[in-house]
């Protein structure tokens, strides 16, 4: 789960490259320069699609859209925290603020000692939600969509890998590859 992301781009129905950022990038600002037919990129980690600003050299894509590498020296390290709103009771925010270093710290403890508690069932739940979002791009018109979608969230393997057998290679193969953590457990049993 914390391994560098990669990216897929597809044209049409074919998939072109999977890559980490990097490389896709390049591979794009390449595209562009050969091709006029819309390119389909997704994060394979959140399944979403990905619109990157390829104007400009190569050096200048890359420094814009791909992440600074950390740089070491004196001092806190980033911890790349980031704000966003949340809703409880005052119930939950007594609860979290008795904590030792507060509400944010208490948080951030349950959420690790969930994601530990089961890793398998957080790695099937880390698969389903970007391949049912890539599903819904790529094979929301193909035979059977809907009923692989619902084979993916009642962790049935085997009925979706039936349902999607038919499908073009590409989007039969990157689905699966997105898949695979899901069904771990059905195959270890």
């Amino acid at each position: 789960m914390d391994t560098e992301p990669t990216y897929t781009i597809f044209l049409g129905q074919q998939r072109l490259r999977t890559a980490p950022l990097r490389e896709v990038l390049a591979a794009l600002k390449e595209l562009h320069r050969t091709t006029r037919d819309p390119l389909l990129v997704f994060n394979d980690h959140t399944g979403r699609t990905v619109d990157f600003d390829l104007s400009g050299t190569l050096d200048e894509v890359l420094a814009r859209e791909a992440p600074a590498p950390a740089r070491p020296g004196p001092g806190r390290p980033k911890l790349g925290v980031v704000s966003r709103e949340v809703s409880l009771l005052p119930r939950h925010w007594d609860w979290l603020e008795s904590h030792p270093n507060g509400a944010s710290a208490a948080l951030r403890r349950l959420i690790d000692e969930a994601r530990k508690a089961d890793p398998a069932a957080e790695r099937r739940r880390m698969a389903i939600l970007p391949t049912d979002r890539f599903l819904t791009v790529m094979g929301g018109d193909l035979p059977g969509a809907e009923e692989a979608s619902r084979a993916l969230y009642a962790g049935d393997g085997a009925a979706f890998r039936s349902l999607v057998q038919d499908w073009p290679e590409d989007i039969r193969l990157h689905v699966l590859h997105l898949s695979a953590p899901a069904f771990e457990l059905e195959a270890a049993t």
